[in-house]
């Protein structure tokens, strides 16, 4: 089975797949990542595409539903950008990654492997009234020291 291919993404040897893509005007490129899914780097391109180019429709990003707000209403510089898109991938690639982990956990808890799979995602907090899909997506641009 073939993998599908998306706009902007390719996947080195060892696995891990990458995006970047040209400022317009310039010759220089701008790295976006390196990410777990092709569908990360994917929605990495689409974001730095849309802020960068600002296409006058969306019919050629690979996911348009997932552009974030702050680039769509922004002109930003391409530093900003980059960071923008880098983010909005890594966030896919958290998605992505927990969701697999919690149908294997899942999996794993129906077939009477493991008992009580939620203290192992959520710890022995019982005042705790979040959830664990709304913990470990919680990402913050307070998160990265960026200089």
């Amino acid at each position: 089975m073939a993998e599908k291919k998306y706009k902007g993404v390719r996947r080195r040897k060892w696995g891990k797949w990458v995006s970047e893509i040209r400022v317009p005007g310039s010759t220089e490129r701008l790295w976006l990542g390196s990410y777990a899914t092709a569908e990360a780097a994917a929605v990495a391109h689409d974001v730095a595409f849309y802020c960068l180019r600002r296409p006058p429709s969306l019919d050629g990003l690979n996911f348009p539903q997932q552009l974030p707000a702050r680039c769509v209403d922004a002109a930003l510089s391409p530093k900003s950008v980059q960071k923008a898109a880098s983010d909005a991938g890594m966030g896919i690639d958290a998605q992505m990654i927990a969701s697999k982990s919690f149908k294997e956990a899942m999996e794993v808890n129906e077939s009477g492997g493991i008992q009580g799979f939620e203290t192992q995602f959520l710890g022995n907090e019982s005042n705790d009234s979040g959830t664990w899909k709304e913990k470990e997506l919680s990402i913050s641009v307070e998160d990265y020291d960026y200089d």
